[in-house]
């Protein structure tokens, strides 16, 4: 017999019975009943009962080890009475009764339990995450998203992609976050950077010829930590294909990404339908946001002129005053009472409102009333108009958010969310995908007071590459804010998966796009001279994306915070508790480096 086992913890049933088994583990649970000393033994795979009686020699070892002892058991695998049987575990028809018992490792006094589910806090779980991990749901996630890497490659694969690995010390980059700097020893007062994405590399690969590239990629961006952003590290599903559309990247990543769901949907549905694609500008109009949450049916719309020239002074006025101003309905459907409006009112002011407009409709003897101070000032026609055009009735109520649109339609956004979910109107255990398309390529940059890229600034424009490189530099600034990238996103729930593009593979499209905001050639050629040497010998066009694999799983596992979903993760100062990362290290690896620190000086900062 192996000397630690001849079964897991969740191998044996009732054909087992009468025979020996050996099985090893870790002392999850012990019960003493009635003189029985039962022991629930926990191995990765699952639990098995044993139990022993008070005239075992083995008895008061066991009794006196602590949980999370480890041990291995030796004992005749026999049925547990119909009384007894666990329905719930798989090996609940039967127990192991002990008759032969070694210590591995005895545990010491626990700094949080493993059994059952306590809310301890992030700084004691993540010191101690090795504890932490022993518990059954954290577990269980980890064990899925190793499923769901398979997963992906598998579909991958199979949609002709092959995986190539890129470096992890490169150069630095400009991609919109902070650098983490690894300095070189052989190369005094120079640094490597740890990749913020493999962008460049894999632009490079398909310069090289390899028609179709993805890797499980690993991310390294120095950024603050947020419930779906990890601080440090995240893998992403990075592709680029050649010779390649827009529609081309959806056609293989839409199949992938719901072939992946519905393989772990666990109950919950993935419509069989294709991803809906909505432009940036309306997915900013409909939902006040670029990463809108489909399960909510609710739909904004401009409203400014059911207000314009109307009795609503507050609102009539400023779309006089200011030619940007709008009014946006949000309509609530059931949400037609008073109570109900004052508590989105008050929502509304602990977001630093004044308040929030409203109308409501309720049955009367004529038929249907408005009600709100706003019905009675806009007067009937235009309220009815506005509630046939809503398709509101009886019972339903309307929110306005006013001003200009760049400025309140996070505020709106998050409006249309409470109304969602206060009234009970989103969707359940459903995924609903979709793509965020046609990107503003520039925007305008208030402080510096110029045109900068609004997104990726290696897309492709939408507008003929000749046409473009026609556009000389004294085109106004409206024209070019007009102008749309190839860029997309895939959304899901509500939770950004990843950006991507069509790439600008032409050097001479490219050095345009960047002097238009405001880049010289030179500093681009110093830059990025690597990829724009290689587009001088011939490029194809290519496209890509990287959904983030860390938010897929937390979508998949169902949970709110990307650390519940990952093995080892930072805090949110982006410190590793359990092995006291970053620290100090020894002078003499400094002087190796040819590099001293500058600590800031606590007083002054």
């Amino acid at each position: 017999m192996h000397a630690y086992r001849s079964h897991t913890c969740a191998e044996l049933r009732k054909e087992h019975v009468g025979q020996t088994a050996r099985i090893s583990g870790w002392i999850h649970r012990k019960r003493d009943h009635g003189g029985l000393l039962f022991i629930d033994l926990r191995d990765h795979y699952g639990l098995t009962q044993v139990v022993l009686e008070p005239e075992s020699p083995h008895f008061a070892t066991l009794e006196r080890l602590r949980v999370e002892s480890v041990i291995t058991v030796t004992g005749e695998v026999i049925a547990r009475s119909a009384e007894t049987v666990n329905a719930n575990l798989p090996t609940g028809e039967v127990e192991v009764r002990l008759a032969d018992l070694a210590i591995q490792s005895e545990a010491e006094e626990l700094p949080l339990p493993v059994f059952g589910e306590p809310d301890w806090s992030e700084e004691v779980r993540l010191k101690h995450r090795y504890i932490d991990l022993r518990r059954e749901s954290l577990h269980k996630r980890i064990v899925l998203r190793s499923k769901i890497i398979d997963s992906i490659r598998r579909r991958m694969v199979d949609e002709q992609f092959v995986e190539y690995q890129t470096p992890i010390l490169t150069a630095s980059s400009p991609e919109g976050a902070r650098d983490f700097l690894v300095p070189s020893r052989v190369h005094p007062g120079k640094f490597y950077a740890l990749p913020q994405a493999p962008q460049q590399f894999k632009q490079l690969i398909m310069v090289s010829g390899f028609d179709r590239y993805f890797q499980i990629a690993p991310c390294f961006r120095d950024e603050d930590a947020r419930a779906d952003r990890a601080p440090g590290e995240f893998y992403q599903l990075d592709m680029e294909m050649s010779f390649a559309t827009q529609q081309d990247v959806f056609d293989v990543i839409e199949p992938v990404m719901k072939g992946l769901f519905d393989e772990f949907a666990d109950g919950r549905t993935v419509p069989d339908e294709p991803f809906v694609q909505i432009a940036y500008h309306d997915a900013m109009r409909w939902y006040g946001s670029d990463k809108p949450d489909l399960r909510n049916p609710i739909k904004m719309s401009d409203a400014s002129d059911t207000f314009r020239g109307s009795g609503f002074k507050v609102f009539a006025g400023m779309l006089e005053r200011n030619p940007k101003v709008q009014v946006w309905a949000i309509p609530a459907k059931t949400g037609g009472s008073r109570a109900f409006c004052d508590r989105m009112n008050s929502w509304a002011q602990k977001e630093g409102q004044p308040g929030m407009g409203y109308i409501f409709w309720r049955e009367a003897e004529n038929g249907l009333e408005a009600a709100g101070p706003i019905a009675k000032n806009i007067g009937e026609e235009r309220t009815e108009a506005l509630r046939t055009e809503l398709g509101l009735q009886a019972g339903d109520a309307v929110f306005f958010a006013a001003g200009d649109p760049k400025e309140f339609a996070g505020f709106a956004g998050r409006a249309r969310d409470v109304v969602g979910a206060e009234l009970d109107l989103c969707e359940k255990d459903t995924f609903r995908f979709c793509w965020i398309v046609d990107f503003p390529m520039y925007e305008w940059d208030e402080d510096n007071k110029k045109v900068d890229f609004s997104h990726n600034p290696f897309s492709m424009p939408q507008i003929d590459p000749d046409d473009f490189l026609k556009l000389d530099a004294g085109t106004d600034a409206d024209t070019l804010l007009g102008l749309k990238a190839f860029q997309y996103d895939i959304v899901c729930n509500g939770v950004e998966l990843s950006s991507g593009a069509v790439r600008n593979h032409r050097p001479d499209v490219m050095l345009k796009a960047f002097a238009f905001a405001g880049y010289d050639a030179e500093t681009v050629e110093e830059e990025f001279g690597g990829m724009l040497n290689a587009f001088r010998y011939g490029a194809p066009p290519h496209a890509g994306i990287a959904p983030g694999v860390d938010r897929i799983v937390m979508l998949l596992a169902g949970v709110e915070n990307l650390r519940e979903v990952v093995m080892f993760p930072k805090d949110q100062q982006a410190r590793d508790l359990m092995m006291n990362a970053p620290a100090e290290v020894e002078m003499k690896q400094l002087r190796e480096l040819h590099i001293r620190t500058v600590v800031p000086d606590a007083k002054k900062g």
